[in-house]
């Protein structure tokens, strides 16, 4: 999974960089300010949770377990469902897409808690 996870990670970072610079230059003058702002979180979030997947898949070397692997799919199924509700809704989407943003942000911090928690309790095998 360590090297999934690592992966993941970098394709997310480059999709980030990506929709950040569309952001910027192709969203600019076709997007209210405040849902460009939206936009822009999800960007953000996605980079920040882009780094946390190569740190996990590092984690998951030194402190193997059932604890870094779940911080690596949290991280996974956070970054979906935030940012990815955060680019629909901002592009129009469907509103019922709202209350997925806060399921997103449950997964990262349930996905930082595993991987504080794999430190901490897990041993090197």
């Amino acid at each position: 999974m360590e090297r999934a996870f690592f992966v993941l990670g970098a394709l997310s970072a480059f999709i980030a960089v990506g929709l950040g610079a569309f952001g910027a230059h192709g969203l600019r003058t076709r997007l209210a300010p405040e849902m460009l702002a939206v936009f822009e979180v999800g960007v953000r979030y996605q980079m920040y949770h882009a780094l946390a997947l190569v740190a996990t898949a590092w984690a998951a070397g030194k402190w193997p377990g059932a604890l870094a692997l779940a911080a690596g799919w949290l991280f996974v199924a956070g970054t979906l469902a935030f940012s990815g509700s955060l680019y629909a809704l901002s592009l129009g989407g469907p509103r019922w897409l709202g209350p997925v943003t806060p399921l997103g942000g449950l997964a990262f911090l349930a996905g930082w808690i595993c991987l504080a928690s794999a430190a901490l309790l897990q041993t090197r095998t």
